[in-house]
């Protein structure tokens, strides 16, 4: 009997000991650092090693501050039950929050989604394939963020058409939309598909590489600029950052056909150069297409070790994000060692890698989710988005926009989920002066 009671002392004793220093530590002062990205009704919402984190905080703050805040309590994503101490704004100039392209347009962002209804955020993940028919009346149904146009769309029109069609469009967009084309030269144009608008088609990189090396990449990137936004363009979904050296290899003949080495001083050429046009540009196919087939017509699955990916593949994307990128395109490929389940464009894991490992802080954008590569993976659409891809390349938009609300309304994704993906995608068209409204 006096043995039992011992074991009931002991064990109240150790309950004790374990409440006491859990407390103990939840009460004691922590730290953290991060980027403002929403600060609204003293709710803070930061990111820091690309989580976010929320607190009832009190102060001035702003979207794109980077602080530091002091608290008691254990941190998870909602920690509005947390005690805030204090907070410092940590000077932007020795902060990361420089690496963020986006960050002064974060506030206008932010004040911009709070103007829109849930359909309208909903609108602007979706980046659509160009329609034949109900252009106009689907756009104000919908709001696009934009469209991606192909040869057929340019197919025996004139300057003055091309300008109508896309003038047409902004003009009846409530929030200004990104115009997009795939013109990388070479095997895949669009508007220099047609001699109307250019007199021959622009060459692709392997060839004005071998023609006049960087430099002729360089001159060809800024005059093809020029004639995008002469036709009312602004986004180029090029450069391909692919390495490839085998002619056998599907994704070799979009490729500038030359090492990693090389292949990321092109990147690095042809965002710099883009920087002096209005022009944007998108890094693709990222991890990196390898020796893959084509995803187009069916599922590629990629059984390189991250290894031998991070050391051939990655060099040329994190070049170009150096270089202030503000797009990435991800593959539908299977990238084994980083995940062995889900198409690169629909899976969490390889965009941890694009944001955690290479500190990407742009626009991700997936590869068309029309490719028969996806055929097998049930709505992925969603899938898409709870993989936290900004802009949704789409063409059957409607199923698309259906397949976000549906889940909003079931709880499957969440409001915020939503903010933090739009936000991002408003944010560059400010970056990009298409929304100048409120700014000083």
């Amino acid at each position: 009997m006096k043995k039992k009671i011992g074991f009931i002392i002991l064990g109240v004793v150790l309950l004790f000991l374990i409440l006491f220093f859990s407390l103990r530590k939840n009460n004691n002062l922590s730290s953290i650092t991060g980027t403002v990205v929403k600060y609204s009704d003293n709710v803070v919402t930061i990111k820091s090693d690309n989580n976010d984190y929320t607190f009832n905080v009190e102060g001035d703050l702003k979207a794109g501050d980077y602080i530091k805040l002091y608290y008691t309590g254990i941190l998870k994503s909602d920690c509005l039950n947390c005690e805030v101490k204090n907070f410092e704004v940590v000077s932007k100039e020795n902060s990361t929050s420089n690496l963020d392209i986006f960050k002064d347009y974060y506030d206008l962002a932010n004040n911009k989604l709070k103007t829109l209804s849930t359909d309208e955020k909903i609108g602007q993940l979706l980046l659509v394939r160009y329609p034949s028919d109900k252009v106009i009346e689907d756009l104000k149904k919908y709001n696009f963020a934009g469209f991606v146009f192909y040869a057929k769309d340019f197919k025996d029109k004139s300057e003055t058409d091309v300008k109508k069609m896309i003038y047409d469009l902004q003009k009846n967009s409530k929030i200004p939309l990104l115009t997009a084309v795939d013109e990388e030269g070479g095997k895949v144009v669009r508007v220099s598909s047609n001699k109307q608008l250019v007199s021959e088609p622009f060459k692709s990189p392997s060839e004005l590489y071998n023609i006049g090396g960087l430099n002729s990449i360089k001159e060809d990137t800024i005059n093809k600029s020029n004639i995008l936004y002469n036709l009312g363009l602004n986004l180029n979904l090029a450069p391909v950052l692919d390495v490839s050296n085998n002619p056998d290899d599907y994704i070799y003949d979009r490729t500038l056909k030359q090492n990693t080495s090389i292949t990321s001083m092109y990147a690095k050429e042809v965002i710099e150069a883009s920087k002096a046009t209005k022009v944007s540009y998108t890094l693709k196919h990222f991890p990196g297409y390898g020796n893959n087939v084509d995803t187009h017509s069916s599922i590629s699955v990629d059984n390189r070790s991250y290894d031998y990916i991070k050391q051939y593949d990655l060099p040329p994307f994190i070049a170009g994000i150096d270089a202030g990128a503000e797009a990435v395109l991800v593959s539908h490929n299977i990238v084994t060692s980083i995940d062995k389940i889900n198409p690169a464009s629909l899976s969490l894991n390889v965009h941890n890698v694009l944001r955690n490992d290479l500190k990407f802080t742009g626009v991700i954008i997936t590869d068309d989710i029309a490719m028969s590569a996806l055929d097998a993976y049930g709505d992925t659409t969603l899938k898409a988005f709870k993989a936290k891809n900004n802009l949704i390349i789409t063409t059957d938009y409607e199923k698309s926009f259906n397949s976000i609300k549906t889940a909003l309304s079931n709880n499957t994704i969440t409001t915020d989920e939503l903010d933090e993906l739009v936000v991002k995608v408003l944010a560059w068209k400010y970056y990009k002066g298409l929304i100048i409204e409120n700014q000083k």
